[in-house]
């Protein structure tokens, strides 16, 4: 039996669970940056959890924890197996994904339809907190502050209340609703509004529940806010998108001193070749990488780099060397035509 990591689960600031992004190199990437933060997978569903390739799926660097595995589903025995499988493997905390809107989710039966079906979630998340009670792990729900025509706190609230008869105490809420018809899931992430206030009175109404607001946050400023409300903030696709975000935030909350941007790459360096020497393509890794200078002077050479050469075949450390090397370059010539 593997041990989870543990040794600081502190939910005050975590990355949310994404597809298609939030991989193990993207988390590996991430905590170079948030030694920290609570960093979660992209979800699994219950059956390839089950059926599938575990190391794929499930695979994790050591450095990753504390880390935390998103399920999707809605068959408590298959959940409760898969919750067994993540703890086995030593995650931190195994997660409920009751928040995603896609079509493909929902024809599943999982993800932000089951917010109309609270009992069928209490009674998934009793059979997951059964399967790895040995493990000493949580098991925590995201979800939504609502679906379609639910625009009342009181459904928020009574979905939380009946969850919680499971013995689960730790919500995530992105704080927007969710729509099943009608918007794609990238529209599900903008359009409909955010109602901050509707997760910040959930926690003023059940101070004994662990409450991290998700949804639209991206700045340290932001994130203190929040913190005056709930008990942590989840970044998602800022942190993507601009990772050196992180570090802030980690430095405004820890006092962990900011890495320089160079020397976070130099530290990946050893991961990336060693997943170089076992087959795998540098373009995977390199892909999470891209905004790691957002905002920079010569930020637009260096992802132009990596861009149209991390694909190639034969593509090795080498190619981060040079996008570098273009980013200073940029960043002189930016700053002699400003002189």
């Amino acid at each position: 039996m593997r041990k989870p990591y543990n040794t600081r689960m502190d939910r005050t600031f975590s990355v949310a669970p994404m597809m298609d992004w939030t991989d193990r190199h993207c988390r590996t990437f991430h905590r170079l940056l948030a030694p920290h933060a609570l960093l979660y997978t992209e979800m699994v569903t219950a059956p390839a959890v089950i059926h599938g390739d575990r190391e794929r799926l499930l695979g994790f660097d050591p450095a990753e924890h504390p880390v935390a595995l998103q399920l999707g589903g809605s068959e408590p025995d298959e959940l409760a197996q898969a919750a067994r499988i993540g703890a086995e493997l030593g995650y931190d905390e195994v997660n409920l994904n009751v928040g995603c809107p896609s079509d493909r989710v929902q024809s599943g039966r999982f993800g932000a339809c089951l917010m109309r079906e609270p009992v069928l979630v209490r009674d998934c998340v009793a059979a997951m907190r059964e399967a790895t009670a040995a493990f000493g792990i949580p098991v925590t729900v995201k979800c939504r502050i609502g679906v379609d025509d639910q625009d009342e706190y009181a459904g928020l609230a009574a979905f939380v209340e009946t969850v919680q008869q499971s013995g689960c105490t730790q919500f995530i809420v992105h704080a927007r609703k969710a729509w099943l018809q009608g918007l794609s899931p990238k529209e599900n992430r903008e359009v409909p509004p955010l109602n901050y206030a509707r997760v910040h009175r959930l926690k003023a109404e059940h101070p004994r529940l662990t409450v991290v607001i998700n949804g639209g946050i991206s700045s340290v400023a932001d994130v203190r806010t929040h913190l005056g409300h709930v008990d942590g903030v989840m970044l998602g696709r800022t942190a993507y998108h601009e990772p050196y975000r992180l570090a802030e935030i980690e430095h405004a909350l820890d006092g962990t001193p900011l890495p320089d941007r160079d020397e976070v790459l130099a530290r990946l360096r050893p991961y990336v070749e060693a997943h170089l020497a076992r087959g795998d393509r540098l373009q995977h890794i390199t892909r999470h990488i891209l905004g790691l200078y957002q905002g920079l002077p010569g930020a637009r050479a260096f992802r132009r780099v990596l861009s149209e050469q991390a694909h190639r075949a034969d593509a090795d450390w080498s190619v981060v060397e040079r996008a570098v090397a273009a980013r200073r370059d940029g960043a002189r010539e930016r700053t002699v035509v400003a002189s």
